[in-house]
């Protein structure tokens, strides 16, 4: 008799087709705003286990690439962002193999000196991207405003505002909202929204943020003590936690807080704070009481010596495993007029490195000068 299965097992063992593959590996899959093409995302799960699949990947990146340095028409934006568009597509987790932080940087790069892009939209979707991509995001939007790019679009306020408010930074990010406000960037009612939203957040906050209580420009020394600022630094004031906070103003209050101070005016203040003298200072025995041991022979002690061996030899490393997709990855390079080539080597090692400098480090590349 034929042993009856569920339909989960029974679909699992036919291994149907459905298109809904995706579902096994969505934790894998980095979610996009404008979403994702079912077939192209179940293709690129599967290159994962299918060789052929990679190899067809990897070949289509490259014609992608190349068709960027061959392009000749008016523009010249266009191709990078086709690329870009592929890439997050056909990688859907993103990580340091795909290329995309490298690609997104040259694109970047090769277009933040072109004037008719410093106030294209599609240019500063870009950069918002590398931002995103980035560990201090705050570097890539002091060189936007630096260099004007993206100044005419509300995006960029609302984008910078959102990271500022993230980082605790509420008063930098209220003087952003009020500058693109000022600027007039379109859409405007977007932005007067954004602001509208963001002012009540910011009045229903409990605490005051990190930002506005660092303005002192105090430095801490230790909790409830801070390096006072008279007498040349030598002295340090001791104050509590609580009478570093502001004080409410109190009216008609007779409590006064005591200050020693070295000199007095009266003689009757000097009396009561002058020390008692001692009557004797006694003998010279009781004195050095301190060094009254009575020494004894230490060279009759012996430590124990452990018989010398020879070091034993190190362990064998461990191996380091590396998967499949970085170690036949493609690097991608700059050939220094802004143009990408793609470069094959034996692992995708200068490719994950590049990536990691990147994100540490997103103008390593752009002259000192371009934050003036």
């Amino acid at each position: 008799m034929e042993e009856l299965m569920d339909p989960e097992t029974a679909f699992l063992a036919s291994k149907e087709e459905t298109g809904n593959e995706w579902e096994l590996f969505k934790e894998n899959v980095r979610p996009l705003k404008r979403g994702r093409h079912v077939k192209l995302l179940n293709d690129s799960l599967k290159s994962n286990s299918d060789i052929r699949i990679r190899s067809t990947l990897k070949e289509t990146r490259r014609k992608l690439i190349k068709s960027i340095d061959e392009y000749e028409g008016e523009d010249p934006l266009q191709p990078w962002l086709d690329c870009i568009k592929w890439v997050q597509d056909a990688f859907p987790p993103g990580g340091d193999c795909s290329g995309l932080v490298v690609i997104i940087e040259q694109c970047v790069r090769t277009f933040w000196h072109d004037e008719r892009y410093k106030n294209d939209l599609r240019y500063l979707k870009v950069w918002l991207e590398y931002a995103q991509n980035c560990n201090d995001a705050e570097v890539v939007y002091s060189f936007l405003d630096a260099n004007k790019i993206g100044h005419t679009h509300s995006l960029f306020y609302i984008s910078y505002a959102n990271h500022l408010e993230l980082k605790n930074k509420i008063k930098t990010a209220n003087e952003i909202y009020e500058c693109g406000i000022s600027r007039n960037a379109q859409p405007i009612e977007k932005l007067k929204a954004a602001y509208k939203k963001f002012f009540a957040r910011s009045m229903s906050r409990p605490k005051p943020s990190e930002e506005e209580l660092t303005e002192t420009h105090q430095p801490v020394r230790s909790f409830g003590t801070i390096l006072a600022r008279g007498d040349n630094g030598n002295r340090s004031q001791e104050c509590s936690f609580d009478i570093a906070r502001k004080k409410p103003k109190q009216e008609g209050s007779s409590f006064v807080v005591f200050k020693e101070t070295s000199l007095s005016s009266s003689h009757g203040s000097e009396a009561s704070l002058k020390p008692s003298t001692w009557s004797t200072l006694g003998a010279r025995a009781e004195r050095n009481k301190e060094n009254n041991a009575i020494p004894s022979k230490w060279t009759s002690n012996k430590i124990p010596q452990r018989a010398f061996r020879r070091a034993a030899p190190p362990p064998p490393c461990i191996e380091i495993f590396v998967d499949d997709e970085g170690s036949s990855e493609s690097h991608i390079v700059s050939n220094g007029s802004g143009n990408v080539q793609l470069r094959d080597t034996n692992d995708g090692k200068d490719l994950k490195k590049e990536t990691e400098l990147l994100r540490e480090n997103p103008l390593r590349h752009f002259p000192p000068t371009s934050l003036r």
